[in-house]
């Protein structure tokens, strides 16, 4: 059986993603989000993380769920899931919730 829906488009978040970088990540993401119907963000490189990672992050995931895209995060760092800890995410199971 073959899957005839598009492969999803992988984008890299680099190491910084706090306020004092996140322009670029989020022109990052609008660019990665206009180019392709689906978006995989691995997130496994993030190492400076604070709570405007988390709100744009958010921001995308809901933006595709208004647009029916497939918007999916993925290998979420330690330091990114302590911040969202920290901004109330509590648990993964809740973080799995709000980014898948």
């Amino acid at each position: 059986m073959s899957d005839l829906s598009p492969p999803r488009q992988a984008l890299r978040l680099p190491a910084d993603c706090s306020i004092a970088a996140i322009r670029t990540v989020c022109d990052l993401i609008r660019d990665a989000f206009r180019r392709h119907e689906k978006l995989e963000i691995d997130c496994s490189s993030v190492d400076k993380a604070d709570v405007t990672s988390i709100q744009l992050l958010l921001s995308t995931a809901k933006t595709g769920r208004a647009e029916g895209r497939k918007v999916v995060l993925t290998a979420f760092s330690q330091a990114l899931r302590k911040t969202m800890r920290r901004a109330g995410f509590t648990s993964d199971e809740m973080i799995e919730h709000h980014f898948h």
